[in-house]
């Protein structure tokens, strides 16, 4: 039989460069563009969420792992489609169009100017945004999804038989390209993220960061169609998943359809599928069952390795990026987990593990995954370590029907605050301390050169405000900020006591006894020019920090024209910056990380160790199966949890892994690893094949009956004792037959 009458379409000349097909250039090339598109993308996802379209914590983590589980639940469905009706080629061409059509929807989508109508960097239409982003994201996960199941495979089809060494070395220059492909783009998307761009102002540039991975998107699909002359293409010849779920669904049906106690029990379920499908069939369905039992713990580890990109992320928004020679941000940490693989993988393969053997530990590869599942239990239990130190750096903000307040003196002479019975003394142009906290409305007695006035507050819940007390002890109040300033930034505003006007860069124009809103302003050195209505200025610097909000107060006595003139400015914090440093997010994302090697690589390497050969795709499905359901889990608790600490949530994520852990510990224990080749085999042997089983049979008869013939032709006697002997005979030849 040809090849063409196999269904497998080759060129007409196949093109090598050092004994490998030219073809698979295209195929690793498409595989860079695509992983890189996809983790670059995703690697600011969670703050386009947070930030740009202001969901909270919660949700923004919620829908980032809903858009995870369904990159991950797609691949059955591209496998189904190549497999049964497409094939691979086909599969892969035309799923990548949608997937990069969702790419170009994610990139305009983050264009903010697209619906900021009166022009002040605020999008005036979010619902516009949500519904382009969600769309976009649809359409990504369905094309990501769809082609995961066959590139790889796709590779492989193109090397003959007698290139069995090149394909080897193939697939480790394909999953080379997948991790230099994800590695570079968590580095570059969140720098171009950091950017500013746009028409009308200037924003953080999600337009770019997701545009670029849909500019890859684009190359890796031409230059995919490119290679289309040069590739061997193997047409679709039906998919083992759906034969695999109807052999299960008709031993369900059948035993339903029998479980009366008149029919004889079987020794296992699926055995109740011999009377359609093969024996092969069904011993091979059994295999696969027995290996998918024990994957139903295994979501869990999934559930908190992929808050990488999620709850981590958003932790490192609350810390300190700046490493000396470069400032880092919170997405770009997440690089440190390629790296440490890159790392790790060959330590413990060339190290730890037969440093181990050496020891003569029985490591099995199911006792390794349990090990990889605790690990990453403990790296948890950093993340909330570490979340406590964070969380003593945080503002200590109003909750309930709380409000908070404070008090700024715009007079030249001291003011008393006298509140509820206490006494707070204020200086010229000073803040009366730290916030003041009430939950119902109080009298307020300022008095200042034995003058008095009262007056009764009434704060807003849950709000931060402060009170500018003028020279007549008039009362006006602004409110401030409630939460860290985004991103790291550092929200400053300027209180005006002096006699006119004054401009301050980046600022603008504060009349007197007045105070200007918020700018954000970025980490590092920062310089105010403050400029009076005369022309004359005075230079103002602030080491700024990550995520600090402060109120500066110009005074009266303020002399622009002084050489010291930035000394008069009382610089008051408001929130204090992050101090706590993102370096201290590795040893987290080390023990992540080694759990993952420890368990991901092994979870792999047995999966297809205990497949049937012609079954691996399955448990291929199986496996990123796992992948989905431990991000539903993230999306469910984050939802219906509500714990008001988020180092709660990481012990309660945790606490679940351990207890998971301990459970897949016990399934191990009863575990008995099987041979799929020797069970196979077993299968291939005559007595185990209807035809030849018949035709042994067949030929003992023959031979019994010949036998019988002789013997009677060769006995002209005929006695009791010769009938006795036929008797005999004949209930040999009977038994022969059973």
């Amino acid at each position: 039989m040809t090849e063409q009458n196999l269904g497998v379409k080759k060129p007409k000349k196949k093109v090598e460069v050092c004994g490998y097909p030219l073809s698979i250039f295209f195929i690793v090339v498409n595989e860079f563009c695509e992983r890189f598109s996809y983790y670059g993308m995703r690697a600011v996802l969670v703050l386009y969420f947070r930030y740009f379209l202001k969901w909270d914590d919660d949700l923004a983590t919620s829908i980032y792992h809903t858009f995870v589980a369904l990159c991950y639940l797609t691949p059955i469905l591209g496998a189904i489609v190549a497999d049964s009706w497409l094939g691979k080629f086909k599969t892969i061409v035309y799923l990548s169009i949608v997937y990069t059509l969702g790419q170009v929807v994610m990139a305009v989508s983050a264009i903010h100017d697209l619906t900021d109508t009166d022009m002040d960097g605020v999008p005036n239409n979010m619902v516009v945004h949500v519904a382009l982003s969600m769309t976009g994201l649809l359409l990504i996960a369905l094309g990501t999804g769809g082609i995961k199941p066959c590139v790889a495979a796709f590779g492989g089809d193109q090397f003959e038989d007698h290139q069995e060494k090149q394909r080897s070395t193939f697939f480790s220059i394909f999953y080379l390209s997948i991790n230099a492909g994800s590695l570079l783009s968590t580095i570059i998307t969140p720098i171009l993220r950091a950017q500013e761009c746009g028409i009308h102002s200037q924003q953080k540039c999600y337009p770019l960061a997701f545009g670029v991975p849909a500019a890859l998107m684009v190359v890796a699909l031409i230059v995919f169609i490119s290679g289309s002359s040069m590739y061997t293409k193997t047409a679709p010849k039906g998919n083992i998943m759906l034969e695999v779920c109807k052999c299960i669904g008709f031993a369900i049906h059948n035993r339903f359809r029998h479980r009366s106690k008149k029919f004889p029990k079987r020794e296992h379920w699926m055995d109740w599928a011999d009377e359609k499908y093969d024996k092969l069939l069904v011993a091979q369905v059994k295999m696969v069952l027995k290996v998918l039992f024990l994957y139903i713990p295994l979501p869990m580890f999934w559930t908190l390795f992929d808050q990488q990109g999620s709850r981590w992320t958003l932790q490192a928004t609350t810390m300190d990026g700046d490493f000396g020679i470069t400032v880092i941000q919170p997405d770009q940490m997440q690089t440190v987990n390629p790296i440490l693989i890159l790392i790790m993988v060959p330590v413990m393969d060339s190290v730890i593990y037969p440093l181990i053997k050496k020891c003569h530990l029985n490591f099995t590869p199911l006792k390794r995954m349990t090990v990889g599942m605790f690990v990453a239990a403990m790296a948890f239990v950093a993340a909330a370590l570490l979340q406590l130190q964070i969380d003593q750096t945080l503002p200590q903000l109003p909750s309930g029907a709380e409000g908070q307040v404070k008090f700024v003196n715009l007079n030249n002479e001291n003011l008393s605050v006298a509140i509820e019975g206490t006494d707070y003394n204020v200086p010229p142009f000073q803040v009366s301390g730290d916030y003041l906290t009430f939950d119902k409305p109080f009298n307020v007695a300022l008095t200042k050169n034995n003058v008095t006035k009262k007056d009764n507050l009434t704060l807003k819940s849950q709000t931060r405000q402060t009170t500018l007390v003028g020279p007549s002890l008039d009362l006006r109040m602004v409110t401030d900020l409630t939460r860290k300033p985004e991103e790291g930034m550092n929200a400053v505003r300027f209180v005006n006591g002096f006699g006119a006007a004054l401009n301050v860069s980046f600022v603008g124009t504060i009349e007197p006894l007045d105070i200007s809103n918020y700018t954000n302003i970025k980490q590092g050195p920062a310089e105010f020019r403050i400029t009076n209505t005369g022309g004359q200025s005075c230079l103002y610097n602030k080491q700024m920090g990550f995520g600090s909000s402060f109120t500066f107060v110009i005074p009266s006595t303020f002399d622009i024209q002084s050489s010291n003139c930035k000394q008069a400015i009382q610089a008051v914090e408001d929130i204090k910056p992050n101090t706590i440093h993102m370096g201290w997010q590795i040893p987290q994302y080390f023990l992540m990380t080694s759990g993952e090697v420890v368990f991901s690589v092994t979870g792999l390497e047995f999966s297809y160790s205990q497949a049937p050969s012609n079954m691996k795709s399955v448990l291929q499905a199986g496996w990123l199966l796992t992948v989905a359901v431990g991000n539903i889990i993230v999306l469910i608790v984050a939802e219906a949890a509500q714990l008001p600490d988020q180092w709660a949530e990481y012990i309660l994520f945790a606490s679940l892994l351990v207890l998971v852990c301990i459970i897949f510990g016990i399934m191990s224990y009863f575990y008995t690893y099987t041979d799929p080749a020797e069970i196979e085999a077993r299968f291939a042997l005559p007595e185990y094949d209807p035809e030849e089983k018949k035709k042994k049979k067949d030929s003992i008869v023959m031979e019994w009956k010949d036998s019988l013939k002789r013997k009677v032709s060769g006995s002209r006697k005929r006695s009791n004792s010769s009938k006795g002997s036929d008797k005999q005979d004949n209930d040999e030849l009977k038994q022969s037959r059973m």
